[in-house]
């Protein structure tokens, strides 16, 4: 498998770009969710992205579609598997194999309310990754380690800043 496919060239426009704009790489992005029935949400982003979330019919849900945690779990996955690609592109590496899987835990009642002492925070996070190239092994434990301190879901999920909450009545 390729993974450069211009990706080289679009990260070194970019470096570029940044070296000499800063302000450009600061971004705000949004993604809305709306219950639309039971406990199925519609999301919506800014430039037209849709997905849809659903709990499973043993918490009152319908099973419609992947669960919110299931779609963390994802995006930590896939992040990863990017910037595992866009860095093996800039260093000329070609990647044979590259697979992501992460797995949590999480205790329910937390969800549920059940006990004030059980956080309903999603915990034992691990991160597995199947990876071959053109690269010496240690050359790619490198690349893996490299991508897992710049990934920004990962980022964000192992070094959470505070997120304010802004309630509207309506």
């Amino acid at each position: 498998m390729t993974t450069d496919n211009g990706v080289r060239k679009a990260i070194e426009q970019l470096t570029a770009t940044f070296a000499t704009e800063p302000g450009k790489a600061r971004v705000t992005n949004a993604a809305t969710a709306r219950l639309t029935a039971g406990l199925r949400c519609e999301v919506s982003g800014p430039r037209s992205e849709r997905m849809s979330t659903d709990m499973p019919a043993s918490i009152g849900g319908k099973g419609s579609a992947p669960n919110p945690g299931w779609y963390l779990r994802a995006a930590v996955a896939s992040c990863a598997a990017t910037v595992i690609a866009t860095r093996a592109a800039k260093l000329g590496i070609t990647l044979g194999q590259l697979e992501v899987t992460v797995e949590s835990e999480g205790d329910q009642r937390g969800l549920l309310g059940l006990d004030e002492r059980i956080s309903a925070a999603m915990g034992g996070w691990r991160m597995k990754v199947a990876i071959s190239g053109d690269a010496p092994e240690q050359e790619l434990r490198q690349l893996v380690a490299w991508a897992d301190a710049h990934s920004p879901v990962g980022c964000t999920v192992r070094e959470p800043g505070a997120c304010a909450l802004e309630v509207q009545v309506v």
